[in-house]
């Protein structure tokens, strides 16, 4: 090869272009060296060193060729050979790529060097502006080795520990407190400074540091020592708050035992007396007893469904039950409270509402009471009218009453506890939570409880409760009135509209008049308007007897004469007055009672009173006016322990049991119960026992008598009504838990079962 062509595969092997990734150095492997991973400053160094060495090496090269080229052309200029000349050319050419080849590798490396500049103070600049913001905000920046020592930390916590320089130092050798948090590298850490102890929110990520390429610990946190402080007091108010629950909880259930307890004794001596021989005008005061224990158990029902709601415990408990005998009860109830007002009080039932059905009949009385017993407060003239119907799975009541009415405003805020409406004499009479506890009680069960009214025309009240037809069979009712006609001479109010309507439902034809001169006018047209039946408002029974009575129409001895009175009503007057009628109707009525009368089947006055009137008939009596009673059910004999520290209690059940045929053996305490089951006398087949009483813990005493080798039933009378409470009794080995005041017919029927399964045992 000759020496041009040499030379020129010398120059291309030496100053070849380099590689496109800028001839940075590699490993054995292929992949970058350390020299990549270098930052900072030394990538710029190295770059720019890199191109001043490219830039004077191709000088060189290219003033060392130039100068033999041009040896070479004065060569040639002095005839020397032609070989010098090509020679000559040759190295000029070579200069000139060099020179070429030089600068653009410079070039290049500059341009790398440039961006590596540029990269460097980008991210400088990023670190300096976070720097800036972590420093505003107070917050603490830190770099751990993985040993938790400090490589290096910011200003701010210096200036929190009072420590110049914590390089080297851990974190527990400068005085901070961790405190694990429920999130992996959270913590919560305390650092005590001289304005007081400040806590800081801490976290932590595990990091290659760029400059060493070793692993460290970066750390940021920031003050939240007031929002610590505020999940501290929100924390500690909720606390208080369920405490304050808790206290209320047990404030009402021991007020509902120390009422329910008189309670029981009251409607349980008043069941006595009851059994005894009384007048009618005894029977009707022992009635306003029962009705007022009745009004104090629901005061208290009331109560305590508030704070069930309140506690989000609610829970309905649906059963088959007749509703018209249930709106019938509440009707007459809250009829003296009306009475005693001049007003009127009446309900009438749609033919479409069935005889029973599935709904919580304990909660729709209650609903009914405070609504009804409401409206007869706030209205001073007229009355309180009801009307019954079926809404798909609703039965919907309406009352409407002939008050003052309300204003927008009133109405906005009758719902809500502790309003009342109304003046203040009328404010005294109520604690404004009926209606509150009312519609919250509809509204967790899925139905509505909504009010209409206008000021100066009356309030009406809709209320709305789920229910569903009865699984058994109900005989279908065949218009029992079927034939009657009625003759009705009574004041216009609620109670001859809900007697018309329901003679009408009921499949007779009633024609209601309450002034004479029409009655008269009626009776001219008599022979179009046959009468079985006249039914007179003792209102107008004067009128009556001096006007009508000796017409032919209303003198037929064919027709029945019936005579309607209140039964607050029945006194000497009133019974004079009602001389010459076959029978008496009492207001408000019962829709058995009315068909029992106009049926033929109820006629003496003498052997009939108010509660009597009103007593419903269970079954299809016989076509005979007097009807056998049912053979007493015979219960079987036993031995009944009772454990009840109240005296009147006591007595009660004592005197219930004992007319039923059992021997009762009484004690006062738990002590006493234990001893009396574990002596040698007779062993008693039952226990009867209250769960709070002197000596012990209930729950423990029924369970000893439960697990025992000998257990027999125990029937536990609570006045707390908390399903805990009873779900903890049955647990613990109770046969049967009662709330107090019980109904002694529920309490025999218990007993009996218990001890007829004892004996079969």
């Amino acid at each position: 090869m000759s020496e041009p062509a040499k030379l020129q595969d010398r120059l291309r092997a030496e100053f070849a272009e380099e590689p496109n990734d800028g001839g940075a150095p590699r490993n054995e492997g292929g992949e970058p060296g350390e020299g990549v991973r270098a930052a900072g400053p030394s990538v710029d160094v190295a770059g720019q060193a890199s191109f001043d060495q490219a830039f004077t090496s191709a000088i060189v090269a290219g003033l060392t060729l130039l100068s033999a080229g041009l040896v070479l052309v004065t060569g040639i200029l002095q005839d020397f050979h032609i070989a010098a000349f090509s020679l000559g050319t040759i190295g000029i050419a070579g200069a000139i790529l060099v020179v070429r080849n030089g600068l653009h590798s410079a070039q290049r490396n500059g341009h790398r060097a440039e961006q590596h500049h540029d990269r460097h103070w980008e991210q400088n600049e990023t670190a300096a502006v976070t720097a800036a913001i972590h420093d505003i905000l107070r917050d603490i920046v830190m770099v751990r080795s993985l040993d938790g020592r400090i490589l290096r930390a910011n200003a701010v916590l210096s200036d929190l520990v009072g420590i110049v320089d914590p390089t080297g130092l851990s974190c527990s050798e400068i005085g901070l407190d961790f405190r694990s948090q429920a999130l992996p590298y959270h913590y919560d850490v305390e650092i005590t400074t001289p304005g007081g102890a400040r806590i800081y929110a801490w976290h932590d990520i595990t990091i290659r540091d760029p400059s060493t390429g070793e692993l460290v610990i970066h750390s940021i946190a920031r003050d939240v020592t007031e929002e610590r402080r505020a999940e501290n007091e929100r924390e500690i108010a909720r606390r208080r708050a369920e405490m304050e629950s808790e206290t209320k909880s047990r404030l009402l259930a021991t007020v509902s035992h120390e009422i329910r307890t008189p309670l029981s004794g009251i409607l349980g001596m008043s069941h006595l007396i009851g059994q005894t021989r009384l007048t009618a005008e005894q029977k009707n005061y022992l009635a306003g007893i029962r009705q007022s224990g009745h009004a104090l158990v629901q005061l208290v029902d009331d109560l305590l469904d508030f704070s069930t709601i309140e506690a989000g415990r609610f829970q309905l408990r649906p059963c088959e039950e007749p509703v018209r005998p249930l709106l019938e009860s509440v009707v007459e109830m809250l009829s003296p409270r009306a009475h005693e007002k001049g007003i009127e009080i009446g309900s009438f039932v749609s033919a479409d509402v069935p005889a029973v059905m599935l709904f919580d009949g304990p909660r729709l009385r209650q609903v009914l009471y405070n609504v009804i017993g409401n409206a007869v407060k706030f209205t001073p003239t007229g009355g309180v009218y009801l009307e019954t119907a079926l809404d798909g799975e609703h039965v919907v009541v309406t009352v409407t009453d002939s008050g003052p009415g309300m204003t927008a405003e009133e109405q906005a805020r009758v719902f809500e506890a502790f309003e009342q409406a109304g003046g203040v004499s009328q404010r005294r009479g109520g604690t404004g939570l009926g209606l509150a506890i009312s519609a919250r009680i509809l509204r967790e069960a899925g139905g509505a409880l909504t009010l209409a009214s206008e000021l100066g025309r009356g309030s009406t009240f809709t209320i709305r409760m789920p229910a569903a037809p009865s699984l058994a069979p109900v005989s279908a009712r065949s218009g029992p009135l079927r034939g009657s006609a009625v003759f009705l001479f009574a004041p216009e109010g609620p109670a001859s509209r809900a007697l018309k309507r329901t003679i009408e439902t009921l499949g007779g034809t009633c024609r209601h008049l309450a002034e004479v001169n029409e009655a008269l006018e009626i009776a001219k047209g008599a022979v179009a308007f046959p009468l079985t039946d006249i039914i007179v408002d003792n209102r107008l029974s004067g009128d009556f007897r001096r006007e009508l009575a000796h017409l032919p129409v209303f003198a037929d001895p064919r027709t029945r004469r019936v005579y309607l009175v209140n039964p607050e009503e029945r006194t000497g007057r009133a019974i004079g007055n009602g001389e010459g009628y076959d029978a008496w109707l009492i207001r408000p009525l019962r829709e058995r009672s009315l068909i029992e009368v106009l049926r033929g089947r109820m006629k003496g006055i003498e052997i009939r009173d108010a509660i009597n009137d009103n007593r419903p008939v269970l079954s299809e009596p016989p076509t005979d006016d007097v009807a056998p009673r049912p053979p007493r059910p015979q219960r079987p004999a036993g031995r009944v322990l009772l454990a009840e520290d109240d005296p009147i209690n006591a007595m009660l059940v004592r005197s219930m049991l004992s007319k039923a045929g059992f021997a009762v053996e009484c004690v006062e305490d738990f002590p006493a119960l234990l001893s009396a089951l574990g002596g040698d006398g007779p062993r008693p087949d039952m226990v009867i026992t209250d769960v709070g009483m002197p000596g012990g813990e209930g729950r423990e005493v029924i369970w000893a008598i439960a697990s025992a080798d000998n257990a027999v039933p125990v029937i536990v009378l609570t006045a707390d009504r908390r399903p805990a409470l009873h779900q903890d009794l049955i647990a613990c080995g109770a046969a049967c838990v009662m709330v107090k005041p019980a109904e002694p017919p529920v309490l025999l029927s218990e007993v009996s079962r218990l001890m007829a399964a004892q004996v079969s045992n």
